[in-house]
């Protein structure tokens, strides 16, 4: 199951992982940050559907076919933390040494939509001082890291949970398959 785990695990580690850092680098070059959340979330999917792949593989090849539902979870919250570590130390790497002023440009992109949305001048002074304590805690790299697991990991956990109901199966019973 490790071998398994870990093949699957970096595969959509390196998918997610290359996706964010080209979405990252897109959305630099148009202050509209917008589409990348979209194109984040919908990455994620992409490469958690290794998730699927990894318990199928790993059911049909080392498992007799069968596999229980706890196991195929297992599996896909174990490819899930692999993928998720990678896109952390992914965007640890490209925010600190490429992108340091991501933050100012995330807050200047929600206030404009505020604005451009209709908020009244309180709404926007409100939604200014909760962006000015997020842009505060991300100054500690600790917090980096827990708002980056925050935003992937619950991906993965429900992509790893359907997949097990999805993908469950009991083991034949040795004299059941005989008769057939």
């Amino acid at each position: 199951m490790k071998k398994n785990v870990i093949v699957f695990g970096l595969i959509a580690g390196l998918i997610v992982s290359i996706l964010m850092v080209l979405s990252m680098a897109r959305c630099y070059s148009d202050p509209n940050l917008e589409h990348s959340m979209l194109i984040g979330y919908a990455s994620m999917v992409l490469a958690f559907s290794f998730i699927f792949v990894g318990i199928v593989n790993y059911r049909d090849k080392y498992n007799n076919g069968s596999i229980t539902f706890g196991k195929a979870f297992r599996i896909g919250l174990l490819i899930s933390l692999i993928a998720s570590t990678l896109y952390v130390i992914t965007w640890l790497i490209d925010y600190y040494f490429f992108m340091p002023d991501f933050m100012d440009r995330y807050v200047a992109q929600a206030l404009r939509e505020a604005k451009a949305g209709g908020a009244s001048a309180a709404e926007i002074a409100k939604q200014a001082k909760e962006l000015a304590v997020n842009q505060e805690l991300y100054k500690n790299p600790i917090m980096v890291v827990l708002f980056t697991y925050l935003e992937i990991l619950p991906v993965g956990l429900i992509i790893s949970l359907v997949a097990a109901l999805i993908l469950k199966r009991k083991a034949k019973d040795p004299l059941t398959a005989q008769v057939a």
